[in-house]
């Protein structure tokens, strides 16, 4: 739901709000018509740079995927617009910290009532890279390494409130047990963080983690963490061999087969007919 879709020239059709991506209204229609429809979940691709290179030259100002809402911004302004539709938002693990990704998500999960999810990438990108202090992208394997260590620092922190913490005796005056609020204390290779999180553990226990691992290192983390995989795989003996990969490396971590759903990426054209449908396509 990225925007007025994937095509660069979608918003030049006469029957779309031209300026849908910027446009909190447009978000609107799109989640609520899909919670009509009973999708499970919307999801807000995300980049935290306008891409930098015009080429060919004039090729840039003609698309419309350079001014965007922030997502997490977004899916809590549209939490209470829905009731049951899942809500889910990218976030970098090279230009966050998971503390911060922990709370976000976390309070997201609270504010929607159990319905948030966080689609994990890296950055990889030089024109995201001169937002945040570097000259150029960091390097491909460190990424990926950073990327398995945040995912699981989220983790432990989305674990430092049991479920029954809060006791809110107002006549004893306890808050909440202390004997269930734990201390992450992690330190590893690219973080340090102590913890505990400054959110109460989430209606689901803790957001849906998401996942598109194409590469090696993202079939990785997404055996170990991921709860939905995209694929976008076009030919079918690959997609089948893309399946039997990541399902294949889940009891590696501990984790039964079932534990994965995998979501295979399509482009669906709509019309009355099939001769309209494919009139649009052209």
């Amino acid at each position: 739901m990225r925007g007025v879709g994937y095509h660069s020239g979608a918003w030049r059709h006469p029957d779309v709000p031209a300026g849908g991506a910027r446009d909190f209204r447009h978000f609107l229609r799109s989640a609520q018509t899909a919670e009509r429809g009973l999708f499970d979940m919307v999801f807000l691709a995300d980049g935290i740079g306008i891409r930098g290179r015009d080429e060919p030259p004039g090729a840039l100002c003609r698309s419309d995927q350079n001014a965007e809402l922030e997502p997490l911004t977004l899916l809590s302004a549209l939490a209470p617009m829905t009731s049951h539709i899942g809500l889910v938002a990218t976030a970098s693990t090279t230009y966050n910290e998971p503390y911060h990704i922990a709370r976000k998500f976390g309070s997201l999960d609270h504010i929607s009532g159990g319905r948030a999810g966080w689609n994990v990438v890296t950055s990889w990108s030089d024109a995201e890279a001169l937002n945040f202090g570097r000259d150029s992208q960091m390097a491909y394997a460190d990424r990926y390494e950073r990327a398995m260590e945040f995912v699981q620092v989220v983790l432990g922190l989305w674990d430092s409130w049991e479920a029954d913490a809060f006791l809110q005796d107002k006549s004893s005056g306890i808050f909440f047990d202390p004997a269930k609020l734990h201390t992450l204390a992690h330190c590893g290779k690219h973080f340090k963080v102590r913890g505990p999180l400054s959110v109460a553990r989430t209606p689901q226990g803790r957001p849906v983690i998401v996942q598109a691992g194409a590469s090696e290192q993202g079939r990785d983390i997404a055996a170990a963490t991921a709860d939905i995989v995209f694929s976008a795989e076009q030919d079918l003996s690959k997609a089948r061999d893309y399946y039997a990969c990541i399902k294949g490396r889940l009891a590696g971590h501990g984790r039964a087969w079932e534990s994965l759903l995998i979501l295979p990426g399509i482009v669906p054209i709509v019309g009355r007919t099939r001769a309209e449908a494919q009139a649009k396509s052209v």
